[in-house]
């Protein structure tokens, strides 16, 4: 039985050449295939990256372009308020002008009519 066993415990040295070349062969393919999925996914994340980064480029400039829109929008809608503004201004002024060309020509009716309509207005607000 001692020989059975020293026969058995005793593998040839072919056949440790020929398992650790092929251990060899397969370390040297998982590192290949290791490699070529990180090269590919360093690649489809440079790919994402680049995509993100233009997307984001393409937002901030729409954003920009909205901003510039909205403050020109907000340019005119100034310039045309200052313009109603000045408008509604030389027409209270024409009118007062007006007024005080009335007063001037006729004092005495302007005094009528000034008195007329405090009373008038003294009445209503009375109530």
């Amino acid at each position: 039985m001692n020989k059975e066993v020293q026969a058995n415990d005793t593998v040839p040295e072919q056949a440790i050449g020929t398992g650790g070349s092929r251990i060899e062969e397969g370390a040297e393919r998982f590192k290949r295939a290791t490699s070529d999925a990180v090269a590919h996914a360093k690649e489809k994340v440079d790919h994402v990256a680049d995509r993100v980064e233009d997307g984001l480029h393409r937002a901030t400039d729409k954003a920009a372009g909205a901003a510039t829109r909205a403050t020109e929008k907000a340019g005119e809608y100034s310039e045309r308020g200052r313009e109603v503004y000045d408008e509604a201004m030389d027409r209270a002024d024409a009118w007062l002008e007006k007024a005080r060309d009335y007063v001037r020509e006729k004092p005495v009716q302007s005094v009528a009519i000034a008195l007329g309509a405090g009373w008038l207005l003294g009445r209503i607000l009375r109530r």
